[in-house]
């Protein structure tokens, strides 16, 4: 195949590329600077992408974005937030629909942040979405490619929950107090967290690359855990304990009040099961396998 990836150099973009590129498949990369070999140089700022960039191409894969733990949510930062996701998906939507030999597939990222904080309620891909703004970008995000979708390309919007990996990503941000011995539950830890193994989510994707399934797609392993299970678990691989809640006041002063409560203090309990449905296999079902499994890499 030949895949077009957006958001390369991210933790789920590089495993991506990388596990493709390994496989024999023809990768290439969608960058903001001078392209080189394998790349296309696109601005979503200024909707700005040669035409015919995307001729021959089998599949897209979108999976840029500002990042959303990264800054404080000022109304700029948030409008950021919002835009980077909105207009680049138009933008490759709308490419896509122009070529004469187009991709078939658009895997278009999203977020379990789509459901908004829903408390104990198990969540499907019918689930209603949320009212915050978390929520709001991720509507407003897969909406984005309907011009696609109208133009009879498969859709599948990629509502991803906690990437687990050894490296990076919200996990690699708890490691340092946890190995100290000093990691704990984020506020009261009856928060539902929808966790999945780096390797999982890669070779999800990989999966509906191929496969017949359209829409939205929990990226969630099949075992949710509250924030109490999911710092006890980290804390029992680390051979650390992990009794010590982290008090919302430094976060929020550092971050501001509403990451923190769109983020760590807020959560969803999604379940995969479209994913399941369309025959996937995960390597890890729960925690405590995919912490060992990413930590030992």
């Amino acid at each position: 195949m030949r895949v077009v990836v957006s958001g390369s150099s991210g933790l789920i973009g590089s495993a991506l590329c990388t596990s493709l590129t390994a496989d024999g498949h023809e990768v290439v990369k969608l960058v903001r600077r001078s392209a080189g070999q394998g790349e296309i140089q696109w601005d979503p700022k200024a909707d700005s992408l040669s035409a015919g960039a995307l001729e021959g191409a089998d599949a897209v894969v979108h999976l840029a974005g500002a990042g959303i733990g990264d800054h404080r949510w000022t109304d700029s930062y948030k409008a950021e937030i919002l835009d980077s996701r909105v207009r680049s998906t138009e933008l490759l939507a709308s490419a896509i629909v122009g070529c004469a030999n187009g991709p078939k597939v658009m895997l278009s990222g999203s977020a379990v942040g789509y459901y908004g904080d829903s408390g104990e309620r198990e969540l499907d891909e019918t689930s209603p979405a949320g009212s915050d703004f978390l929520a709001d970008v991720c509507r407003q995000w897969e909406a984005a490619t309907s011009a696609a979708e109208a133009g009879g390309v498969r859709v599948v919007h990629l509502r991803t929950g906690i990437v687990l990996a050894g490296k990076g990503g919200a996990l690699g941000k708890m490691l340092p107090l946890f190995k100290l011995g000093v990691g704990g539950r984020f506020g009261n830890g009856r928060q539902w967290q929808s966790w999945i193994s780096l390797p999982d989510e890669v070779a999800a994707i990989r999966h509906l690359l191929t496969g017949d399934v359209r829409g939205a797609v929990n990226l969630t392993g099949p075992t949710p855990v509250t924030g109490s299970e999911f710092a006890k678990t980290l804390g029992k691989v680390l051979h650390r304990p992990s009794l010590i809640p982290v008090p919302s006041f430094g976060p929020k002063l550092l971050l501001g009040s509403e990451l923190v409560d769109g983020l760590l203090l807020s959560g969803q309990r999604a379940l995969p099961r479209a994913l399941q449905a369309s025959g996937f296999q995960f390597q890890h079902e729960t925690l405590e396998v995919a912490l060992r499994a990413v930590l030992a890499r």
